[in-house]
């Protein structure tokens, strides 16, 4: 019986303790300003729905499942406000792009046919311009020469141009969309004239090969600053304003270039761009009879 009462004492002590320090161990006041992880959140909590997310693969498409297709070509303008997020400040599309051509996780080509992959050299020249300045030194008066690099600006990048596929799928009956390469237009002026001259493409990015980097990279939202949406996700969904500037024909002209004077034929080319872009729209429609 002693041994008993002894046994059932010395359980209860040791819940006693066990419950004491665990009531002092809570009791220890933490600093908000305590770092979690060995890190500093900007944020409140650890966001990882973007880097864990997943590209969902092409479906297989048979040569005998595509009877029609079309090619497109379009022209993104940063500056409409649906485009606005194009040109974020710090993690603009043209940013993205460029960054992952720097660390080769790119391959940049010099046409829309992606036959031509850009060298090292050839890109840099693209993305870098290099200038000689005279100066003066004010005490000898002596002249040297000095070679500065000035990097293209994401701000000067106000359109892009997209290349694109639309198909019908036999095996489903509906007409799909797919985007083929993305390329970032950038202008020429004359700064004397105070004009613009032309614009060229700096480089083309075959889309479907950059999937998986995009999907990687959040879209900033005015009104949620954890807006779930990534380059893939906007691409995919065509989350954009957009205009056609050419569609396949014989002589391989752009819209602007099918009427006489077309320096001048703004308006006609806007009403032909809608004209496609409804027939594109009608095509699956008129193949069902009601």
């Amino acid at each position: 019986m002693k041994l008993l009462l002894k046994g059932i004492l010395s359980v209860l002590l040791v819940g006693f303790l066990t419950f004491s320090w665990a009531q002092r161990a809570d009791d220890v006041i933490k600093e908000s300003s305590q770092p979690l992880n060995e890190k500093y959140l900007d944020d409140i909590v650890e966001r990882k729905l973007t880097i864990e997310s997943r590209v969902v693969p092409y479906e297989p498409l048979r040569e005998a499942d595509v009877p029609w297709q079309r090619t497109v070509w379009r022209v993104i303008e940063t500056r409409e406000k649906m485009n606005i997020p194009f040109r974020h400040p710090e993690r603009s599309l043209f940013t993205i792009l460029k960054e992952n051509i720097d660390n080769g996780n790119l391959i940049p080509f010099d046409d829309d046919r992606f036959t031509n992959p850009l060298s090292q050299e050839a890109i840099a020249s693209q993305l870098y311009k290099i200038d000689t300045n005279t100066v003066y030194d004010p005490e000898t008066y002596e002249e040297t020469i000095e070679i500065t690099t000035t990097e293209t600006n994401p701000d000067d990048i106000n359109r892009y141009r997209i290349k694109e596929i639309w198909y019908f799928d036999r095996k489903h009956s509906v007409v799909k969309v797919r985007i083929l390469g993305i390329s970032p237009l950038k202008e020429e002026w004359d700064h004397e004239m105070g004009v613009l001259k032309y614009e060229i493409p700096l480089f083309w990015v075959y889309y479907p090969e950059a999937r998986e980097l995009l999907a990687k990279e959040k879209v900033f939202s005015d009104f949620n600053d954890v807006f779930p949406m990534t380059w893939y996700d906007l691409f995919e969904t065509r989350f954009f304003s957009s205009y056609i500037m050419k569609a396949s024909n014989v002589l391989d002209l752009r819209l602007e270039h099918m009427f006489t004077g077309y320096e001048e034929a703004g308006l006609d080319v806007l009403l032909e761009s809608e004209k496609i872009k409804s027939e594109l729209f009608n095509f699956e429609h008129d193949l069902w009879e009601y």
